[in-house]
């Protein structure tokens, strides 16, 4: 049976990346389906890879959680469409404007640069970016982020003996600092409201999580101990030894078979999980209630514009170089080397599943974002460090210093994906004005991809946007107040195809837009007590979390983001 909702009141707040309102028995918790909610996220996952795979491979684990379970057609995630607050949404229920979280690479008025002295804290002038990802690890280099197991690198086998107590791997000199206590702000001290973590250890039940940085401790929430197993080996670590007088080599999101290498120690993790021992297979704490992972395969490999790839991941001694990432048939289906990480991904569910107690256990499977453009065709790079030195030095007058990094300018922090964010130092509506007139004037020629991967220049306009809003107007697409302390003041929608990076062909997608292509991705709910079903209704992935909840039998209502926003179980699971 097909549900289909037309309420077109429904489908703006979705399309706005803001929750819909509860059901009117949404309050109160109903008897429990479920022991364990395995959460998955395939990051970059959009609902059309779906279609297209399960179409093709209908005896895949794919096909049979779709099959068997209720798959959402018209999802969205939050905008940004980015890792962060597409995975603090599905934990929390919320979006930015109430989790504030809007970026991993974001801007607080409210907080201090890292490394301000507890001297100078309490008179420093306020704003800091807020950078939560690799860059703050005790080593960035290193998989383990700094912990120093010893042997790593000869036998990655080793990664298990990771802590898994992931705020031990964070630097504190990278941190911002509260003007309030003169500490570093961790990530979880970031987060504005409790994750589903959180209620499950009031409830005494155990949590377990793995993802791709130890910034995702974030996870935690405010609390800092909602999760008590969170294994985060870290991505953008180099594949080689970093010790070597060579020094660090290509991290494991530059090939795509290192990419899935990866994903794998977070898979065994799972499995050790779901057998009742801890991310390494020791002890016996017993399932967790809440665990789960992020994928990161499909996303890398529709980033990467080549890469080595396995025709069949089961089989990794047959491996081909040079595949096209991506998509061809003008984005309409999966090149040679994202079919192999659809596959791979594939693969490892069906070893979650079969892990798993099919009597008290439910998948949920989603992205935290998808990715666009999907047609090389589309592709657009504009050069973003040149658009800001533009901008910065056309505010100065062309002064001499106007892009000097040590001295202060119009932009305090930028932020650029597939979306411009930026956050500037004169928010008056002079400076707003003119940073909108500008961008909206700028042109110039970025590089395109031919069919072949070759790089193509391609001349763009408004700085690559098809739309600019900066002030009242960008906070109003939030939900949220003008003058929030971490609202971007300026918020640019991409063009068709539009990526901001460097001056390469480096990648040929990206995410974080507001776009379908960053937005519209999956939600399929699988397992015990779950009938078949498909709903094309509107829903946001932010009803992960109350409908995870649910299914453990506690109350959605405890999470402060579904009271905040209303945000309402997903519908139609009988």
């Amino acid at each position: 049976m097909s549900h289909k909702s037309l309420a077109l009141a429904v489908l703006a707040s979705v399309a706005c990346g803001l929750s819909a309102h509860a059901y009117a028995d949404d309050d109160a918790a109903r008897p429990p389906r479920a022991k364990h909610v395995v959460l998955i996220s395939v990051d970059g996952l959009h609902q059309a890879d779906l279609d297209w795979y399960v179409g093709t491979h209908p005896a895949s684990t794919l096909a049979r959680l779709v099959r068997q379970g209720v798959a959402y057609r018209n999802a969205r995630t939050p905008f940004p469409s980015d890792s962060f607050p597409g995975m603090v949404g599905q934990v929390t229920g919320g979006n930015p404007k109430t989790t504030g979280v809007y970026y991993d690479d974001a801007y607080s008025r409210g907080l201090l640069p890292a490394g301000t002295a507890a001297a100078n804290c309490h008179t420093a002038k306020p704003g800091a970016e807020v950078f939560y990802a690799e860059v703050i690890a005790r080593d960035m280099n290193r998989l383990d982020s700094g912990q120093g197991i010893p042997g790593l690198y000869a036998d990655f086998s080793k990664i298990f003996q990771l802590t898994g107590q992931a705020r031990d791997l964070i630097d504190p000199a990278t941190l911002p600092v509260s003007p309030q206590t003169c500490a570093p702000v961790y990530p979880h001290q970031y987060l504005k409201v409790n994750t589903v973590f959180e209620v499950a250890h009031q409830h005494g039940l155990r949590t377990a999580w793995s993802d791709k940085h130890a910034a995702y401790e974030i996870l935690n929430g405010p609390s800092g101990s909602g999760i008590d197993d969170l294994f985060a080996p870290e991505i953008n670590s180099s594949v080689t030894d970093p010790s070597l007088p060579a020094g660090p080599g290509p991290d494991w999101t530059k090939d795509n078979t290192d990419t899935q290498r990866y994903d794998s120690f977070k898979v065994q993790a799972v499995l050790n999980w779901l057998k009742g021992h801890d991310h390494a297979g020791n002890g016996t704490p017993g399932v967790p209630a809440i665990l789960g992972m992020n994928f990161q395969a499909v996303s890398t490999a529709q980033k990467l514009n080549t890469s080595s790839y396995y025709p069949d991941p089961s089989n990794p001694a047959n491996k081909v170089a040079g595949g096209l990432g991506g998509y061809v048939q003008n984005g309409t289906v999966p090149g040679p080397v994202l079919q192999s990480a659809l596959a791979f991904v594939d693969g490892k569910l069906g070893e979650i599943v079969m892990a798993a107690d099919p009597s008290s256990t439910v998948v949920i499977l989603s992205a935290k974002h998808g990715q666009s453009p999907r047609s090389r065709a589309d592709l657009t790079i504009v050069n973003d460090g040149d658009m800001i030195d533009a901008l910065n030095c056309a505010w100065e007058k062309y002064a001499a210093t106007c892009k000097d990094p040590s001295l202060p300018h119009l932009v305090a922090h930028a932020m650029d994906d597939d979306g411009i964010l930026m956050w500037l130092n004169d928010r008056s509506p002079a400076a707003l004005a003119f940073a909108k007139r500008f961008l909206l004037g700028y042109a110039g020629t970025g590089v395109g991809s031919d069919a072949a991967g070759n790089a193509v220049a391609k001349p763009f306009t408004q700085a690559g946007a098809s739309r600019i809003v900066v002030g009242e107007e960008a906070a109003d697409l939030f939900g949220t107040r003008p003058g929030d302390e971490r609202v971007p003041d300026l918020v640019g929608i991409a063009q068709q195809g539009t990526v901001w990076a460097g001056s390469k062909l480096s990648k040929i997608a990206e995410h974080g837009g507001f776009r379908p292509e960053n937005r519209h991705v999956p939600i399929v709910v699988w397992g015990a007590g779950i009938g078949a079903d498909v709903v094309d209704e509107p829903v946001a992935t932010n009803q992960i979390a109350p409908t995870l909840l649910s299914l453990l039998g506690l109350e959605p209502r405890a999470l402060q983001a579904v009271q905040a926003e209303g945000t309402r179980r997903l519908p139609h699971l009988r």
